[in-house]
Parts: structure tokens; sequence; C-alpha cells
């Protein structure tokens, strides 16, 4: 019975990863969402920098 009590009270680390989870995700698209279109020019003007043109 002691054995059953144990592995009904692990249920409830489940939700905290889904939640850092959610978390984390949501930071990165945050993040990729600002720095997006000035990270895209820099790697464009990288390009033309050692293409040449």
């Amino acid at each position: 019975m002691d054995k059953w009590r144990r592995q009904l009270d692990d249920r409830g680390d489940v939700p905290g990863w889904v939640l850092i989870t959610l978390m984390t995700a949501g930071l990165v698209a945050g993040l990729w969402a600002l720095a997006g279109p000035a990270l895209g020019d820099m790697f464009t003007s990288a390009l033309e920098s050692v293409s040449g043109g």
C-alpha cells in the first residue's frame, strides 16, 4: 500500500515540468519575435560584405 501511495504522490511533478517547458518556449518565442528582424538584417549584411555586394 505504501508503494502505491508514493506512485500517486509522484504524479504532481508532471504539471511543473510542463509549465517550465511552456514558459521556456514562450520566452524563446518572445525573444525571437523581438530580435528576429535585427538578426536577419545582421545576417544579410554579413553575407553582402563577404560576397562583395
